[in-house]
């Protein structure tokens, strides 16, 4: 076979036809990638996210849907000064730039204020173990108040004037006073007292006791 014959054949309208087509594929497989893509992930879209603190949940709820967003509820907490169902944070924040159907989780304000189980503590620890365990639960603690026993030891817990026991639960909101020790005790307690022991001790003409000690 000759050369000529030999690359004729690589070079015929068929052989072109189909290399011409597959290009033609690849091409348009490359621009459907890219504006699919797009498509898909909104490319070049952004929606501010609205300010929804301080408003009521069906309020903020409504407000997000004609925007083109989802919200959903993570979290609640308590403020006293704010009615209840209000958004007291979100996120993403005010200003954010989103694509639509982002979903903006948001914090509650729940109707009443939460209420924790007390921790023993009750003569289990002292005056200062207590204090960071109640205030890590965010109980608000009043004065001490002091009793007879072992210094800045914890012998009760006081809630309005009511005596309150390990596992009770207690609002946070309710401020707790710690019964410690003053380091004194009562003057009628009975102390064992050792009479210590003597011997007769003969010196001379003189009679001398001697403490015996052991």
């Amino acid at each position: 076979m000759k050369a000529k014959d030999f690359f004729g054949k690589f070079c015929s309208k068929f052989l072109l036809g189909h290399l011409l087509a597959m290009l033609l594929v690849v091409i348009a497989l490359a621009i459907g990638v890219k504006y699919g893509l797009d498509w898909y992930t909104h490319h070049g879209e952004g929606i501010e996210v609205a300010k929804v603190e301080g408003m009521l949940y069906k309020d903020a709820y409504s407000l997000m849907t004609e925007d083109g967003l989802n919200i959903v509820v993570s979290d609640s907490g308590y403020n006293k000064q704010l009615p209840a169902d209000c958004i007291l944070s979100q996120n993403p924040g005010p200003g954010t730039k989103v694509k639509s159907g982002h979903t903006v989780y948001v914090t509650v304000n729940s109707p009443s204020s939460p209420s924790f189980a007390i921790p023993d503590v009750v003569d289990n620890s002292s005056y200062r173990e207590a204090e960071a365990k109640l205030m890590a639960l965010g109980f608000k603690l009043l004065p001490p108040k002091l009793v007879e026993g072992e210094k800045d030891w914890v012998y009760g817990i006081l809630c309005r004037g009511r005596r309150v026991s390990t596992g009770d639960h207690v609002s946070i909101e309710s401020p707790l006073t710690l019964m410690i020790g003053s380091g004194t005790y009562d003057s009628d307690e009975e102390i064992d007292y050792i009479e210590p022991e003597y011997q007769l001790m003969l010196n001379g003409d003189v009679d001398d006791f001697e403490e015996v000690t052991e």
